[in-house]
């Protein structure tokens, strides 16, 4: 049991009764006893003899003293006791109290109890009085309440304790149980060690009887209300079913005693949007609602079961709903009962199941009515219930003037009021549409218009979608037509600078301006097809290489896009295996990834890159999902940045995702890293933690020489050193050849520099502008053709056409098309199985001749 606080703290020590009144009484005998002998010696003493002065007057003196003590007494001037007090009164309170006294010293001897002690401890009499810990010595549930308020006795401490007792034991005759309280309070409480300490006993048998009825009661009442003909409920603030009943429970098929665990909430057990109508109601501060809601209750299994509630909620001084209470009627008797009621219960049903937010409001915007779809809208908004009370505090502040002018037509009495877009306010960027309609005349005074509601976040968000789509699709095709153009350009300029460079030996002074003009033509090209890159026109030409190699190449660039503020720091694995990627499409990755973390690093950071080799066996271990154990190297993106909220990471890699401002990011960034490495044939992943940074994994498959190489390459690293120099030695190759070439480009200009140089390495030219006109020179040369070299996109007629109009008077005719574009953007409109080359633009005069010797010497 609890500790005593309501004692009122001592002062005074007890009158000392019992055997402290016992020593009084003897000191007094012994007080009258030395006043008689001394008065009988006096009287001797002068009778009998002559006693010395002295003597006689110690005699007379002690003679004085017991008479003046027996005339005090007598008159009660004095009187003895032992530690008395000064107020008398509470001797005689404590004496004749109720509840049983008796104080100990620190030995635990009784030096006062009262008479109530003694009744309730079964003494026999003041010589029978025995300390609370020997009363009840035999009954262990007693005597560890016992031990622990001598303990606390000894603390210093106040204690108190209810136990039962048998009959006997409570100083009763028969063998009835008791109830008894008892309590110890140190005299000078908070000191250790106390001179004494106050028991006190009293029967509390009555009390716990009284409050066993009560609880009887409460059992009664409580299982009255389980098994009632009606549910009940009650639901805390936080939306949790702090009760409920049988009848209620069984009717949505619920285990009671599972319930009673804890776990189930409102929403549980409410149909559709429902529980925001019982939360969302608003008061004044101490008010008592009650509202009646015809709502549809969701079982166990997922039906439903209508209802009519009686919901009842209480709002504390500060305005905060506390426990509602909330009474359940089924609504299926009254249904079969009364036509109306049930017409009325069905429109409720349709009026709150309606996937449309709807709204009866005043003049004022006020909300008059509600249904369910709303009342939860208005609680998603903001957290102050304003939504509840004004529809005005649902929209934007800024589109507010919108609602307010409609709702004013509406108070007019006008029809055909336009919708409102306006956006909501909230956390969040929402939209909605607002249909309002006026209501009859003569209801205008408390509902003024109905206002329907339609959220369209979900809409605008997928109209921004396809508006972006839409727009980076056009700026694509602007993107692929301008490299398209650009190429036939560089392709001249490559061409001419090719002619140059060879009528200029390196001695020449102009021959360093020429070699200029075909760097920045180089560059040049490399922008185009990035563009063409861009445009998704370009496939994608893998080449082996070492990952090490080309991420040094691109340090450079790499430091200058993540500027001063990021470190960046490259750590290569060592003997890392060779890849085979498109060089262009892998830095394009890098690229991106970088400029990512440098964007997720506003205040500077670190970036590091690491490279190794990841074992079959390593592969294996991996949780990496849908990734095969094999052979791959490693590229590990990491930066020190923001980091991606958890609940957006699985969405990172989908076309047109972006965390950025509209204006700051296309959405492609990452989705175009997925698709180049998904399409290299490696695998991304990535892992961040919000504030901690993020790491993109990149896997390749490593690349084995021996699936490209001759037998005979398979040599040490000697061999290979030497058979590089060997190559390298060799003259280079001849790439003059004969034959008829028919040449199709709508350029002029380009056309007549490919027709130079291939007449410049000894082939004949057959120059046309487009198909229509090659296919007349084809005719007019009886086929006798050995290559035809065409552009792709031409008037006229195209390049595809132009294939099959030739392959079908000479099956055999070897073609090669040159386009800006790659081949898979017109490789569609071809005839299955057709054989045909490709030298994509911009290319060198070298290229040209090379590819064209290569073709018609192929078998």
């Amino acid at each position: 049991m609890t500790a005593d606080s309501n004692e009122p703290p001592a002062t005074e020590p007890f009158v000392a009764h019992g055997p402290a009144r016992r020593s009084g009484s003897i000191l007094l005998v012994l007080l009258i006893a030395t006043g008689i002998v001394a008065v009988a010696v006096w009287l001797m003493t002068i009778g009998r003899t002559q006693a010395q002065p002295y003597i006689l007057f110690v005699l007379a003196l002690l003679a004085t003293v017991g008479l003046f003590n027996l005339f005090a007494l007598a008159a009660g001037i004095i009187r003895f006791s032992d530690r008395t007090s000064d107020d008398p009164v509470m001797g005689r309170i404590a004496d004749h109290a109720h509840e049983g006294l008796v104080v100990t010293d620190s030995r635990g001897h009784v030096v006062y109890s009262n008479a109530a002690y003694l009744t309730l401890t079964g003494a026999a009499g003041p010589q029978d009085v025995r300390p609370v810990e020997r009363v009840f010595i035999g009954n262990p549930d007693v005597s560890e309440a016992v031990f622990r308020l001598l303990k606390a006795a000894r603390e210093g401490k106040r204690q108190q304790e209810e136990v039962r007792v048998a009959g006997h034991e409570a100083g009763q005759g028969g063998g009835q149980g008791r109830w008894l309280r008892l309590r110890v309070r140190p005299l000078g409480e908070g000191k250790r060690d106390a001179r004494y300490a106050v028991w006190s006993i009293a029967d509390v048998t009555r009390d716990r009887e009284r409050q066993e009825d009560v609880f009887q009661e409460l059992r009664h009442a409580i299982e009255y209300l389980d098994h009632a003909p009606c549910g009940f409920f009650s639901v805390n603030p936080a939306g949790e079913i702090a009760y409920i009943n049988a009848t209620l429970a069984n009717w949505l098929d619920y285990d009671l005693a599972e319930i009673g665990s804890g776990g189930l909430k409102l929403t549980d057990i409410v149909s559709g949007d429902g529980a925001a109508l019982l939360t969302s109601i608003a008061a004044v501060p101490g008010e008592v609602k009650t509202e009646v809601f015809d709502i549809d209750l969701r079982m166990r299994g997922g039906k439903t079961v209508p209802v009519r509630l009686y919901h009842k909620l209480a709002f504390g001084a500060d305005g905060a709903a506390g426990a509602s209470r909330t009474l359940v009627i089924s609504r299926a008797r009254d249904e079969h009962s009364d036509p109306e009621r049930a017409a009325e219960v069905r429109f409720m049903r349709f009026f709150d199941h309606t996937p449309m937010a709807i709204a009866t409001v005043d003049r004022g915007g006020n909300v008059v009515g509600a249904n369910a779809r709303y009342a939860k809208l208005a609680q998603g908004l903001n957290g102050d219930g304003g939504a509840a009370k004004s529809i005005f505090r649902a929209v934007n502040p800024r589109d507010r003037g919108l609602l307010i002018a409609a709702i004013n037509q509406a108070a007019e009495g006008q029809g055909d009021i336009a919708p409102v877009e306006v956006m909501l306010d909230g956390p969040k960027e929402r939209s909605a549409q607002f249909f309002v309609t006026t209501v009859e005349k003569d209801e205008r005074d408390a509902e003024t218009a109905i206002v329907y509601m339609l959220e369209t976040t979900e809409r605008r968000a997928l109209e921004n979608q396809i508006n972006q789509s839409q727009k980076m699709e056009m700026v694509g095709q602007l993107a692929g037509g301008i490299a398209h153009d650009f190429n036939n350009v560089l392709s001249a300029i490559m061409m001419a600078n090719d002619f140059l460079l060879n009528a200029h030996k390196p001695t020449d002074p102009s021959f360093q301006d020429i070699m200029q003009i075909k760097q920045n033509a180089t560059r040049a090209a490399t922008l185009v097809r990035q563009l063409l890159a861009f445009s998704r026109r370009q496939t994608l030409r893998p080449q082996v290489l070492d990952l090490g190699d080309a991420l040094s190449d691109l340090t450079m660039l790499l430091r200058r896009l993540i500027g001063e503020k990021v470190k960046l720091d490259l750590v290569h694995g060592r003997d890392l295996w060779p890849v085979k990627v498109d060089v262009s499409q892998f830095e394009q990755v890098v690229v991106n990834l970088a400029v990512n973390a440098r964007d997720a690093m506003p205040d500077g950071g670190k970036l590091i890159i690491r490279t190794t080799n990841v074992p079959t066996e390593e592969a294996a271990q991996l949780a990496n999902k849908g990734m095969p154990a094999a052979d791959y190297v490693k590229i590990e993106i990491s930066d020190t940045g923001t980091g991606i909220p958890h609940e957006i990471i699985d969405k990172i890699f989908e076309p047109f995702f972006s965390t950025k401002e509209v204006g700051k990011g296309t959405g492609l960034g990452l989705s175009t890293v997925y698709g180049i490495v998904k399409q290299t044939g490696g695998f991304v992943y990535v892992d961040s933690v919000p504030g901690g940074g993020t790491t993109f994994r990149i896997y390749l498959p490593r690349h084995h020489q021996e699936q490209e190489v001759a037998p005979e390459a398979h040599a040490g690293n000697g061999a290979a050193k030497e058979t590089a120099t060997a190559d390298a030695a060799k003259p280079k190759p001849d790439l003059t050849g004969q034959g008829t070439i028919l040449l199709v480009e709508d350029e002029d200009g380009l056309r007549s520099l490919n027709a130079r140089g291939l007449r410049s390495r000894g082939y004949s030219v057959i120059e046309a502008a487009n198909g229509v006109e090659a296919l007349e020179a084809f005719e007019e040369n009886n086929g006798k053709v050995d290559l035809v070299v065409s552009d792709v996109v031409m008037p006229e007629m195209d390049g595809p056409t132009l294939l099959k109009e030739m392959r079908s008077r000479n099956a055999e005719l070897k073609i090669i098309f040159v386009s800006g574009y790659a081949e898979d953007a017109f490789e569609k409109s071809l005839p299955e199985n057709q054989q045909f080359a490709f030298l994509p633009k911009p290319f060198t005069l070298t290229q040209l001749v090379a590819a064209v010797k290569e073709t018609m010497t192929a078998n």
